[in-house]
């Protein structure tokens, strides 16, 4: 897993060549971040991931303040968009893809 992942297309094609799965932060939302948002563009559904990096690389509209884990549906729902996806679909997307790379911590049943 690539934590934070912040590189530009071309790194990301060869991480995901090599297996790696993508962990975008809230610096997907920067504006001036083509780079970040090509490289989302090609990383398939099943690699994909979100995080915080908290308390760093705070989402838009609150860059440049602290960041915290209940910011992260703002990453979301900006990759979802993007994605031209459902939240609710991708939102499942990435917890399907969380439970794959690090199994079903904490889950009941």
């Amino acid at each position: 897993m690539m934590h934070c992942f912040s590189g530009d297309a071309a790194f990301a094609r060869q991480c995901l060549d090599r297996g790696a799965w993508l962990s975008f932060p809230g610096t997907v939302t920067f504006k001036p971040n083509h780079a970040l948002r090509e490289a989302f563009d090609l990383t398939p559904d099943d690699r994909l991931l979100v995080e915080t990096d908290a308390p760093y690389l705070t989402p838009v509209p609150l860059r440049g303040k602290p960041n915290a884990s209940y910011l992260l549906p703002h990453t979301v729902r900006f990759l979802a968009e993007r994605r031209g996806a459902d939240l609710a679909e991708f939102c499942g997307l990435l917890d399907a893809n969380a439970s794959a790379l690090f199994g079903d911590w904490g889950r009941n049943g």
